[in-house]
């Protein structure tokens, strides 16, 4: 006969945090696949989660009954539509969360700010608010543009291996548009170093001519995520850059640590 410990299922087994076991290891598959690319095998997760079999194939069979994952044909496992619901919801919900942040970049920069996260392939804009300039930018929130000439996209694939960035853009291509756009990988990854040694990243011109944003990553972020300022070349101009960034990173830190706040308060 087992002992009452050793019967205690899964599901009802306590995590070091205080939550749900089975919970958690659910969360963590999720995420395994989504780092994977979104579809893999049962053995590649036991092999990347350290976790039986057994308690994978349970596990995935729970996420597969309600639409988180679905199994392919060819017997793998695919992240399930009921995922896109949610993360829609939380993207929208991440912009408005972020707003004051971006009211106090307009602030101190004088321009538009905005908040972009990188959705497959394509930039969106989850946020902004506006400069109050009567020569001011504006973003349609849920706007999606090419990452290759915006600040917001450099900024979130700088870290990005090399090879994932020019798979993206074979499958983008790279269309111009403006003469200042650059439309060669080589090109692209060279700004994306620019972006590494300097902290930021910039978009001269190339999406709007006219037109100068100033980018950088919000670190740590649950999901990949970029505030920018973007205003007339007349004002944004390498002087106002000096002064910008400074302001725009210490924004982002800041978005970044009440995120984790949030995260942790979330966890008791």
């Amino acid at each position: 006969m087992p002992t009452s410990s050793a019967s205690t299922t899964d599901a009802a087994k306590p995590a070091a945090s205080g939550g749900v076991q089975s919970l958690e290891r659910a969360f963590d598959l999720l995420e395994r696949m989504a780092d994977a690319g979104g579809e893999v095998g049962l053995s590649e997760l036991s092999a990347s989660s350290g976790l039986p079999l057994p308690t994978i194939h349970r596990l995935m069979r729970t996420l597969v009954a309600c639409g988180y994952v679905r199994q392919q044909p060819n017997r793998r496992y695919a992240l399930g539509p009921r995922l896109i619901r949610l993360g829609e919801s939380a993207s929208r919900l991440l912009g408005t969360w972020a707003r004051p942040y971006l009211a106090r970049l307009v602030e101190e920069t004088g321009e538009t700010a905005n908040m972009a996260l990188l959705d497959g392939d394509e930039i969106v804009y989850v946020a902004q608010v506006p400069s109050k300039h009567s020569m001011r930018m504006f973003t349609e929130v849920g706007r999606r543009v090419l990452p290759h000439s915006t600040g917001v996209g450099k900024a979130l694939l700088a870290y990005t291996p090399a090879e994932e960035v020019r798979a993206l853009l074979a499958r983008t291509g790279m269309p111009a548009a403006t003469e200042k756009t650059i439309t060669t990988p080589e090109g692209f990854l060279d700004a994306l170093v620019a972006v590494r040694e300097t902290g930021y990243a910039v978009d001269d011109n190339e999406q709007e001519i006219g037109v100068r944003c100033l980018a950088v990553s919000v670190p740590d972020s649950p999901t990949a995520a970029a505030i920018s300022i973007s205003g007339p070349a007349g004002r944004v101009t390498e002087a106002a850059t000096e002064k910008i960034v400074p302001i725009l990173q210490e924004v982002a830190r800041e978005l970044s640590a009440a995120l984790a706040n949030t995260a942790g308060n979330h966890q008791g």
